[in-house]
């Protein structure tokens, strides 16, 4: 199952593929918190807990539709959380009194179908993650930055996938690697840095941040092609010295310019930035 948050009105919310059985499959506490507008996640937790025992007692089939997958939490880590399919959620709103009701219902049924044509025209996901980008005020220079480093990342990670490295845990471990060595900060706390939760991280970088974080990822894969870097073993001392490269060029433009590359900048909604203070 792959891992990609989807955006509601600004919100993210987590969900992972399944390619065999092609569903998609949303986290619960996320509609969920969306539904109940609540700011705090651990507060729409508890709701739903006490909403899937009043389900359970009624007999209701949604809390066995619902499964444990493992998702992106708040500190980062992947950790088993309810998971339940578009169909599932459909049903599930209703038993939510919610002015987000029908939005989220709408919602729901154009993900699934944007699914079916992505896999299709697999440029279609480039194009709607474009324009994503442009109703949140992203520039164009940092949209086709944000889109060259998507194609250098992708292009590491064909690597990986080619020379025993195993997709989920082995890749966060290569790719928290290369970024602990050119920023000098691991990605957990970069995110923390930023204010950032579930939230992709370059998603929130600067355009410098997305400079380098490429420059890195090109250098490692390149490091690594030059010497048929296999396992993790070899892997991990490529992204090291990959990552190095790109953070001695990163010394560098700070040592002239004066200014930091590595920064708490963000496009979170003022909104959201506003609860965080509190």
């Amino acid at each position: 199952m792959q891992p990609q948050p989807a955006i509601f009105e600004e919100q993210e919310i987590r969900r992972v593929y399944d390619e065999a059985t092609e569903t998609w499959w949303f986290s619960v506490i996320d509609i969920v918190q969306i539904l109940t507008q609540q700011p705090d996640y651990q507060t729409a937790r508890k709701y739903w807990n006490k909403l899937k025992e009043r389900l359970g007692k009624e007999g209701s089939q949604l809390v066995t539709n619902c499964h444990q997958l493992k998702m992106a939490a708040e500190d980062g880590k992947q950790r088993l959380t309810d998971a339940a399919t578009a169909e599932t959620l459909l049903r599930l709103v209703q038993s939510v009194p919610s002015p987000k009701a029908e939005p989220i219902k709408l919602w729901l049924a154009k993900v699934g179908y944007e699914r079916m044509q992505e896999m299709a025209d697999p440029a279609l996901s480039l194009e709607r993650a474009r324009e994503t980008w442009q109703k949140h005020g992203r520039s164009e220079k940092w949209i086709q930055q944000r889109m060259t480093g998507q194609e250098t990342r992708n292009k590491l990670t064909d690597y990986w996938k080619e020379h025993d490295i195993k997709e989920g845990e082995e890749y966060a471990i290569l790719t928290n690697i290369i970024h602990q060595e050119w920023a000098e900060v691991d990605v957990k706390a970069h995110k923390a840095m930023k204010g950032l939760k579930t939230q992709n991280l370059r998603d929130h970088m600067s355009e410098a941040e997305l400079i380098f974080t490429a420059l890195a990822e090109l250098s490692t894969r390149q490091i690594a092609e030059s010497v048929d870097a296999t396992g993790m073993d070899e892997n991990e001392a490529a992204a090291k010295t990959g990552g190095g490269i790109a953070k001695k060029a990163r010394l560098e433009l700070e040592g002239k310019t004066g200014r930091k590359v590595v920064s708490a900048e963000n496009y979170l909604p003022p909104a959201k930035k506003k609860l965080r203070e509190h």
